[in-house]
Protein backbone atom coordinates (compact mmCIF):
# COMPACT_ATOMS: atom_id res chain seq x y z
CA UNK A 1 0.00 0.00 0.00
CA UNK A 2 1.25 3.52 -0.57
CA UNK A 3 1.74 5.65 2.61
CA UNK A 4 -0.91 8.50 2.39
CA UNK A 5 0.73 11.52 1.15
CA UNK A 6 2.60 13.53 4.17
CA UNK A 7 0.62 16.67 3.86
CA UNK A 8 -2.40 14.82 4.09
CA UNK A 9 -1.33 13.33 7.77
CA UNK A 10 0.14 17.26 8.28
CA UNK A 11 -3.19 18.80 7.93
CA UNK A 12 -4.99 15.67 10.07
CA UNK A 13 -2.36 16.56 12.84
CA UNK A 14 -2.97 20.12 12.60
CA UNK A 15 -6.49 20.01 12.46
CA UNK A 16 -6.23 17.85 15.79
CA UNK A 17 -4.22 20.55 17.24
CA UNK A 18 -6.94 23.12 16.18
CA UNK A 19 -9.56 21.24 19.03
CA UNK A 20 -6.38 21.93 21.55
CA UNK A 21 -6.02 17.88 21.06
CA UNK A 22 -2.23 16.88 21.54
CA UNK A 23 -0.29 14.74 19.16
CA UNK A 24 2.25 12.95 18.55
CA UNK A 25 4.09 10.68 15.28
CA UNK A 26 2.73 7.13 15.18
CA UNK A 27 4.38 5.06 12.60
CA UNK A 28 3.33 5.18 9.07
CA UNK A 29 0.26 3.08 8.00
CA UNK A 30 0.50 1.49 11.92
CA UNK A 31 -0.66 2.45 15.59
CA UNK A 32 2.33 2.53 17.25
CA UNK A 33 4.72 5.37 18.29
CA UNK A 34 6.82 6.46 16.50
CA UNK A 35 8.88 8.33 19.17
CA UNK A 36 12.47 6.26 20.70
CA UNK A 37 12.31 4.38 23.50
CA UNK A 38 13.24 4.73 27.24
CA UNK A 39 16.66 2.40 26.53
CA UNK A 40 17.85 4.17 23.40
CA UNK A 41 16.85 7.74 24.68
CA UNK A 42 19.26 10.17 23.82
CA UNK A 43 18.32 12.55 26.55
CA UNK A 44 18.61 15.72 24.41
CA UNK A 45 16.37 18.30 23.10
CA UNK A 46 12.87 17.04 24.84
CA UNK A 47 14.42 14.81 26.28
CA UNK A 48 17.13 16.83 28.09
CA UNK A 49 15.70 16.71 31.73
CA UNK A 50 15.13 12.65 31.13
CA UNK A 51 13.11 10.72 29.20
CA UNK A 52 9.38 11.32 28.27
CA UNK A 53 6.94 9.58 26.77
CA UNK A 54 4.99 9.67 24.17
CA UNK A 55 1.63 11.25 26.56
CA UNK A 56 4.35 13.99 27.67
CA UNK A 57 5.86 14.87 24.47
CA UNK A 58 2.05 14.93 22.47
CA UNK A 59 2.16 18.83 21.25
CA UNK A 60 -0.45 21.12 19.72
CA UNK A 61 2.45 23.74 18.93
CA UNK A 62 1.84 23.77 15.31
CA UNK A 63 5.66 24.50 14.51
CA UNK A 64 6.87 21.07 15.88
CA UNK A 65 3.95 19.27 14.22
CA UNK A 66 5.44 20.46 11.28
CA UNK A 67 8.48 19.78 11.44
CA UNK A 68 7.90 16.26 12.37
CA UNK A 69 5.41 15.24 10.01
CA UNK A 70 7.26 17.43 6.86
CA UNK A 71 9.54 15.09 7.39
CA UNK A 72 7.72 11.13 7.02
CA UNK A 73 3.99 10.21 6.25
CA UNK A 74 3.51 9.87 10.55
CA UNK A 75 0.06 8.28 11.23
CA UNK A 76 -1.51 10.75 13.95
CA UNK A 77 -1.67 9.92 17.68
CA UNK A 78 -4.08 11.94 19.87
CA UNK A 79 -3.07 11.51 23.84
CA UNK A 80 -6.56 11.84 25.31
CA UNK A 81 -5.63 12.09 28.60
CA UNK A 82 -3.58 15.84 28.08
CA UNK A 83 -6.31 16.43 25.51
CA UNK A 84 -9.32 16.53 27.84
CA UNK A 85 -11.09 13.61 26.28
CA UNK A 86 -12.53 10.24 27.10
CA UNK A 87 -12.66 8.54 24.14
CA UNK A 88 -15.21 5.53 23.99
CA UNK A 89 -14.02 2.93 21.67
CA UNK A 90 -16.80 0.88 20.07
CA UNK A 91 -14.38 -2.40 18.39
CA UNK A 92 -15.04 -5.18 15.86
CA UNK A 93 -14.91 -8.91 17.06
CA UNK A 94 -11.46 -9.66 15.90
CA UNK A 95 -12.24 -13.40 15.03
CA UNK A 96 -13.80 -12.75 11.60
CA UNK A 97 -15.02 -16.23 11.71
CA UNK A 98 -17.41 -15.21 14.47
CA UNK A 99 -20.19 -13.69 12.32
CA UNK A 100 -22.85 -13.79 15.04
CA UNK A 101 -20.59 -12.09 17.55
CA UNK A 102 -22.22 -8.34 17.85
CA UNK A 103 -19.64 -5.79 17.90
CA UNK A 104 -19.04 -2.60 19.75
CA UNK A 105 -21.60 -0.28 18.29
CA UNK A 106 -24.33 -2.94 19.17
CA UNK A 107 -23.05 -3.75 23.19
CA UNK A 108 -22.98 0.10 23.16
CA UNK A 109 -26.68 0.37 22.06
CA UNK A 110 -27.56 -2.38 24.42
CA UNK A 111 -26.00 -0.85 27.15
CA UNK A 112 -27.92 2.65 26.63
CA UNK A 113 -30.72 0.86 26.46
CA UNK A 114 -31.08 -0.95 29.59
CA UNK A 115 -29.67 2.68 31.29
CA UNK A 116 -32.61 4.14 29.80
CA UNK A 117 -30.68 6.69 27.79
CA UNK A 118 -30.11 7.40 24.19
CA UNK A 119 -27.01 6.81 22.84
CA UNK A 120 -25.27 10.29 22.69
CA UNK A 121 -24.25 12.85 19.67
CA UNK A 122 -20.93 13.46 19.92
CA UNK A 123 -17.94 14.02 17.66
CA UNK A 124 -17.51 10.40 16.37
CA UNK A 125 -15.13 8.86 14.18
CA UNK A 126 -14.69 5.48 11.61
CA UNK A 127 -12.00 3.50 12.83
CA UNK A 128 -10.09 1.90 10.67
CA UNK A 129 -11.29 -1.86 11.56
CA UNK A 130 -15.17 0.03 10.68
CA UNK A 131 -15.24 0.36 14.56
CA UNK A 132 -16.21 4.05 16.14
CA UNK A 133 -14.52 6.40 18.22
CA UNK A 134 -17.34 8.55 20.51
CA UNK A 135 -15.46 11.76 21.47
CA UNK A 136 -16.10 13.29 24.94
CA UNK A 137 -15.06 16.18 27.23
CA UNK A 138 -13.41 14.32 30.36
CA UNK A 139 -15.36 15.00 33.74
CA UNK A 140 -13.15 17.82 36.31
CA UNK A 141 -14.05 15.60 39.45
CA UNK A 142 -12.08 12.56 38.82
CA UNK A 143 -9.20 11.47 36.48
CA UNK A 144 -10.25 8.47 34.41
CA UNK A 145 -7.98 6.02 33.05
CA UNK A 146 -8.13 3.55 30.45
CA UNK A 147 -11.00 0.29 30.34
CA UNK A 148 -11.12 -2.46 28.25
CA UNK A 149 -14.37 -4.21 28.74
CA UNK A 150 -15.83 -2.24 31.38
CA UNK A 151 -18.49 -0.95 30.35
CA UNK A 152 -19.87 -3.87 27.67
CA UNK A 153 -18.12 -6.20 25.68
CA UNK A 154 -15.86 -4.66 22.87
CA UNK A 155 -16.66 -0.95 24.46
CA UNK A 156 -13.52 0.32 25.57
CA UNK A 157 -12.06 3.83 26.73
CA UNK A 158 -8.95 5.92 26.31
CA UNK A 159 -8.14 8.94 29.02
CA UNK A 160 -5.18 9.15 31.10
CA UNK A 161 -2.50 6.65 30.14
CA UNK A 162 -4.09 5.72 26.14
CA UNK A 163 -4.39 7.38 22.97
CA UNK A 164 -6.42 7.01 19.95
CA UNK A 165 -5.42 6.69 16.06
CA UNK A 166 -6.86 10.33 15.09
CA UNK A 167 -9.16 11.12 11.51
CA UNK A 168 -7.01 11.18 8.47
CA UNK A 169 -4.62 8.19 9.40
CA UNK A 170 -5.00 5.18 7.55
CA UNK A 171 -3.94 1.48 8.95
CA UNK A 172 -3.89 -1.50 6.80
CA UNK A 173 -5.33 0.26 3.80
CA UNK A 174 -8.72 1.74 5.75
CA UNK A 175 -8.74 5.48 6.78
CA UNK A 176 -9.94 6.62 10.45
CA UNK A 177 -12.65 9.31 9.05
CA UNK A 178 -15.27 11.78 10.76
CA UNK A 179 -18.47 10.68 10.30
CA UNK A 180 -20.22 13.76 13.22
CA UNK A 181 -18.98 16.77 13.28
CA UNK A 182 -20.87 17.59 16.36
CA UNK A 183 -19.58 19.50 19.33
CA UNK A 184 -17.84 17.29 21.47
CA UNK A 185 -20.06 16.67 24.42
CA UNK A 186 -19.49 16.23 27.68
CA UNK A 187 -19.29 12.94 29.01
CA UNK A 188 -22.73 11.78 30.22
CA UNK A 189 -23.37 11.24 33.61
CA UNK A 190 -24.79 7.62 33.96
CA UNK A 191 -21.32 6.70 31.83
CA UNK A 192 -19.09 8.14 34.42
CA UNK A 193 -20.41 6.36 36.88
CA UNK A 194 -20.25 3.26 35.45
CA UNK A 195 -16.44 4.09 34.51
CA UNK A 196 -15.30 6.08 38.02
CA UNK A 197 -13.33 3.43 40.08
CA UNK A 198 -15.69 2.88 43.48
CA UNK A 199 -15.10 4.79 46.69
CA UNK A 200 -12.82 3.01 48.81
CA UNK A 201 -14.62 2.03 51.92
CA UNK A 202 -12.69 1.50 55.31
CA UNK A 203 -13.10 -2.09 56.94
CA UNK A 204 -13.67 -2.89 59.95
CA UNK A 205 -11.40 -4.92 61.96
CA UNK A 206 -13.74 -7.80 62.53
CA UNK A 207 -12.77 -10.45 65.75
CA UNK A 208 -11.07 -13.24 65.47
CA UNK A 209 -13.00 -16.36 65.98
CA UNK A 210 -12.71 -18.96 68.81
CA UNK A 211 -9.58 -21.58 67.87
CA UNK A 212 -9.99 -25.03 69.64
CA UNK A 213 -7.41 -26.24 68.41
CA UNK A 214 -3.33 -26.73 69.62
CA UNK A 215 -1.29 -23.59 70.63
CA UNK A 216 0.57 -24.62 67.60
CA UNK A 217 -2.24 -24.31 65.39
CA UNK A 218 -3.89 -21.56 66.39
CA UNK A 219 -0.96 -19.44 66.47
CA UNK A 220 0.04 -20.46 62.53
CA UNK A 221 -3.59 -18.78 61.94
CA UNK A 222 -3.74 -15.83 63.75
CA UNK A 223 0.10 -15.35 61.90
CA UNK A 224 -1.16 -16.84 58.39
CA UNK A 225 -4.52 -13.97 58.77
CA UNK A 226 -2.33 -11.01 59.27
CA UNK A 227 -0.02 -11.69 56.33
CA UNK A 228 -3.38 -11.88 54.49
CA UNK A 229 -4.39 -8.55 56.12
CA UNK A 230 -1.26 -6.66 55.39
CA UNK A 231 -1.15 -8.15 52.27
CA UNK A 232 -0.49 -5.86 48.29
CA UNK A 233 -3.57 -5.38 47.26
CA UNK A 234 -2.34 -6.86 43.90
CA UNK A 235 -1.46 -10.23 45.39
CA UNK A 236 -4.37 -10.55 47.79
CA UNK A 237 -5.91 -13.20 46.78
CA UNK A 238 -2.42 -15.00 45.27
CA UNK A 239 -1.51 -14.13 49.59
CA UNK A 240 -4.62 -15.78 51.33
CA UNK A 241 -4.15 -18.70 48.79
CA UNK A 242 -0.59 -19.34 50.12
CA UNK A 243 -1.17 -18.97 53.86
CA UNK A 244 -4.74 -21.08 53.76
CA UNK A 245 -2.45 -23.99 52.19
CA UNK A 246 -0.10 -23.45 54.89
CA UNK A 247 -2.14 -24.13 57.55
CA UNK A 248 -4.44 -26.89 55.99
CA UNK A 249 -1.33 -29.39 57.26
CA UNK A 250 -2.86 -28.81 61.19
CA UNK A 251 -5.97 -29.64 59.43
CA UNK A 252 -4.97 -32.28 58.26
CA UNK A 253 -3.80 -33.53 61.75
CA UNK A 254 -6.55 -32.58 63.63
CA UNK A 255 -4.82 -30.21 65.28
CA UNK A 256 -7.86 -27.39 64.29
CA UNK A 257 -11.44 -28.02 62.99
CA UNK A 258 -11.49 -26.70 59.32
CA UNK A 259 -14.89 -24.58 59.57
CA UNK A 260 -12.78 -22.27 62.11
CA UNK A 261 -9.89 -22.21 59.49
CA UNK A 262 -12.53 -21.35 56.97
CA UNK A 263 -14.08 -18.75 59.11
CA UNK A 264 -10.73 -16.85 59.93
CA UNK A 265 -9.41 -16.41 56.67
CA UNK A 266 -12.89 -15.44 55.23
CA UNK A 267 -12.43 -12.49 57.64
CA UNK A 268 -9.47 -11.63 57.09
CA UNK A 269 -9.66 -11.93 53.30
CA UNK A 270 -12.46 -10.02 53.12
CA UNK A 271 -11.39 -7.46 55.88
CA UNK A 272 -8.50 -6.93 53.28
CA UNK A 273 -10.51 -6.17 50.31
CA UNK A 274 -11.90 -9.56 48.51
CA UNK A 275 -15.07 -10.40 47.69
CA UNK A 276 -16.67 -13.11 49.65
CA UNK A 277 -16.97 -15.61 46.79
CA UNK A 278 -13.50 -14.84 46.19
CA UNK A 279 -12.88 -15.39 49.63
CA UNK A 280 -14.52 -18.87 49.75
CA UNK A 281 -13.34 -20.16 46.38
CA UNK A 282 -9.27 -19.67 47.25
CA UNK A 283 -9.52 -20.77 50.50
CA UNK A 284 -11.77 -23.99 49.87
CA UNK A 285 -9.05 -24.77 46.97
CA UNK A 286 -6.09 -24.03 49.27
CA UNK A 287 -7.09 -26.26 51.92
CA UNK A 288 -8.36 -29.01 49.54
CA UNK A 289 -4.76 -29.03 48.20
CA UNK A 290 -3.28 -29.04 51.40
CA UNK A 291 -5.16 -31.84 52.82
CA UNK A 292 -4.33 -34.28 49.27
CA UNK A 293 -0.80 -33.79 50.13
CA UNK A 294 -0.17 -33.16 53.39
CA UNK A 295 2.45 -35.55 54.99
CA UNK A 296 2.09 -37.20 58.60
CA UNK A 297 3.18 -34.84 61.50
CA UNK A 298 6.47 -37.38 62.03
CA UNK A 299 7.88 -36.56 58.57
CA UNK A 300 6.60 -32.95 58.34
Amino acid sequence: MTPTPAPALLRAALAAAEHGWPVFPLRPGDKRPALHKEASCPRTGVCAGGHRKWEQRATTNPARIRTAWERRPFNVGLATGPAGLVVVDLDMPKDKDSADTPCGVTTFKALCERAGQPVPTTFRARTASGGRHLYFTAPATVRLGNSAGKLAPLVDTRAWGGYVVAPGSVVQGSAYEVLDTSPVAELPGWLLRLLQPPTPVRATPLPFPAVSGSRAAGAALERECDRVRTAPARQANNTLNRCAFKVGRFVAWGDIPRHEVEQAFQAAGEERGLTAAECRYTIRSALDSSLRGAQPRETA
